[in-house]
Order: C-alpha cells, then sequence, then structure tokens
C-alpha cells in the first residue's frame, strides 16, 4: 500500500428541492385552497476521524464529493425527503485545510470527531405558505437553497508519542525493528525510508506507546533537498523526539547541527520539543573515537548522551523507558488541563460560591 499523507478534494453540499405549488382539488369539496408542500433540505457534507484508516490511500482514486440534494415538495401538503449527507472518512490526526493549503479549518485529532465542511440548501417553501386573507389562491413558491462546493486539502500527520530523527542511514529502521513489532525496509544505503513508518513499543502492563520513524533530513532538506521535509509533520504531535547520531560516520557533532538546522527551519515548534540524544552504531568504532564522539555531541547539544547498538541491541531497552517517562510526563499534563478546564466550565455553568 502506497503511503499518502495529502489529499485534494472537491466537496459539494445538496441543493434544496422546490417547494410545490398545488391545490387542492376533491370532488364535493368546494374551494380546497392551496396544498403545495416543501422541498427538502440538501445533504451536508461531513469529515469524520476514524480509527483504523492509514492512510490517506482512499483520497487517491477518489477526488469528488457530492451530498444528494433535496426532492421536491409535492401536493397535499407532502415535504419532499432530505437529501442523504455526503461523509468524509479520514484518519484519526487528519486536518483539513482550505484551498490555499495554509488556513486549517479543523484538525481531527479524536476518533469519532466530526465537522461540517459544506451546508446543504434549505428546501423551499410551497404555496400554502403564502396564503393570506387577501390572497388565498397564490401561485408562488420558493426554490431551493443553492448548494456550497469548494475545493480542501486533507492532510495527515501521524498520531505517534515519540518521533526518531536523523540523518539518512542514522539506524533509524533498525531501532524501530527492534524495539517494537514493525517489520520497516533496512538496508545498508542511505533513503531506504521512503515514508514513515510506525511501531507499539510495549515496555510493561500499562507501558505502550507509539513510535515514528521518519524519513532521513539532509542539508537543504527544507528547500526540498533530498526528500524535503514534508515528513516532518509526522513528529510534530510528538511528545519527545529521539535524536540518532551515527557514531561511524566522519562528523558526528556535524550531523546533529544539519538535522537541529532543518528542525529550526521547520519551525512548526519542533525546535523547542524535548530531545533525546542518541550515539547509534558504537559497536562499529573503537572506544578512543566513540568517546571523542561522545564529547562533541555533549557540548554541541548541551544534553547527555546516550549509547546505542541496534544491531545487537544494546541500549535499547534503557533507551525506550526514558522516552516513556517523557511520554506519561506530556499525558499527565494533558489530563490535568482537561480537567481545569471541565472544572472551569463546571464553575461558569454554576456560579462562583466561596
Amino acid at each position: 500500500m502506497k503511503f499518502l499523507d495529502q489529499a485534494r478534494v472537491y466537496i459539494k453540499s445538496g441543493q434544496g428541492g422546490q417547494g410545490c405549488v398545488s391545490f387542492r382539488r376533491e370532488k364535493y369539496i368546494e374551494f380546497g385552497g392551496p396544498d403545495g408542500g416543501d422541498g427538502g433540505a440538501g445533504g451536508d457534507v461531513w469529515a469524520e476521524a476514524v480509527e483504523g484508516l492509514n492512510p490517506l490511500i482512499d483520497y487517491r482514486y477518489q477526488q469528488h464529493f457530492k451530498a444528494g440534494r433535496g426532492v421536491h415538495g409535492s401536493g397535499r401538503n407532502r415535504t419532499g425527503p432530505d437529501g442523504p449527507d455526503a461523509v468524509l472518512k479520514v484518519p484519526v490526526g487528519t486536518q483539513i485545510l482550505d484551498e490555499d493549503n495554509e488556513t486549517i479549518l479543523a484538525d481531527l485529532a479524536v476518533a469519532g470527531q466530526r465537522v461540517l465542511l459544506a451546508k446543504g440548501g434549505r428546501g423551499g417553501k410551497g404555496n400554502a405558505h403564502f396564503t393570506t386573507s387577501r390572497n388565498q389562491a397564490p401561485r408562488i413558491a420558493q426554490p431551493g437553497e443553492e448548494a456550497e462546493e469548494r475545493w480542501v486539502w486533507l492532510r495527515l500527520k501521524l498520531i505517534a508519542d515519540a518521533g526518531l530523527i536523523g540523518l539518512p542511514n542514522a539506524g533509524k529502521s533498525t531501532l524501530l525493528s527492534v524495539v517494537s513489532a514493525a517489520t520497516p525496509k533496512i538496508a545498508d544505503y542511505p533513503f531506504t525510508t521512503l515514508h514513515p513508518n510506525l511501531g507499539v513499543v510495549d515496555l510493561a502492563p500499562g507501558a505502550r506507546f507509539v513510535i515514528a520513524d521518519i524519513p532521513g533530513l539532509i542539508e537543504g532538506a527544507h528547500e526540498g533537498a533530498g526528500i524535503g521535509d514534508r515528513f516532518l509533520g509526522h513528529v510534530e504531535r510528538c511528545a519527545i523526539l529521539v535524536h540518532l547520531v551515527d557514531a561511524s560516520g566522519e562528523d558526528p557533532a556535524g550531523a546533529y547541527a544539519i538535522v537541529r538546522g532543518e528542525l529550526e527551519a521547520y519551525g512548526g515548534g519542533l525546535e523547542d520539543k524535548a530531545e533525546i540524544v542518541v550515539l547509534n552504531k558504537i559497536d562499529a568504532v573503537d572506544a578512543g573515537t566513540l568517546d571523542a564522539a561522545e564529547a562533541a555531541l555533549r557540548q554541541i547539544s548541551g544534553r547527555d548522551v546516550l549509547r546505542l547498538s541496534g544491531a545487537t541491541r544494546y541500549g535499547g531497552r534503557p533507551l525506550m523507558f526514558k522516552v516513556w517517562e517523557a511520554v506519561q510526563a506530556r499525558q499527565l499534563a494533558e489530563r490535568d488541563a482537561a480537567k481545569a478546564a471541565a472544572d472551569g466550565a463546571e464553575q461558569a455553568e454554576t456560579g462562583w460560591t466561596p
């Protein structure tokens, strides 16, 4: 399955049905009067976040979504049925943007969340509504309201607790395969990862989180070099970034600086996220080279540096426990914020009491 994290779709709500011009005609009943029914309302266009969908591959083959139009009214005061709605089912974490691909209309970060994208037109009123004492046989009815139509962008940002970043061939996919059941492509050449991969890390009962492997960045990625920085959006929601640096590279400190520069150029708050710096592939260098690389990394990053060997699985579990601590801290902060918001809403509803 191809990975599609962005799609442009056309949406159109349903037009309202026309009101009816009709008069009651029954045997032995004189002056029956108008009995034209109303038209039905047009269908709406909704977007709904659904679990189990990943990625936006369905929108590669269908880009036009139209709701049903309302049925016209008819005689005997019969109202036409409303048109059926159109529902775009999208993965959790999908953002909906206007046609300019910049203005965010909605951010569906919770399963079951729905948002109205296009409102259906109202149905027109039949001639029975226009009866007055001076016009007891009106021959007018309203047309249905026009439908709404627009182009929108769907942009998927994966819901992950932690993100793996680094230069190409830094060992991100290997680490993901070691700490989770994910099976990303692994090879000894750069850019083996062409789209983000997700894995679930299960440390203990109740200690489980999702980690994302982001394709490698190179210098100038924010300007489109390599595969660019478009996949960095998938780690904007992460609690922490795990920055892998290849210990066997020529300049580990320089490699770290390149990736940090791309994060700052991208923006989105990534440069301010919590970060764990990891020196990977320590089994491929001697002790002296490793100590020098660690000292240079500690100096340029201002952080403690962990040692890791994805091939031998050394240091993987302690690293994941540090990631879990950061994930727990964010979950606790989110619960406190939700509780404070709920308490504030309850106090505003009931009024202040000493």
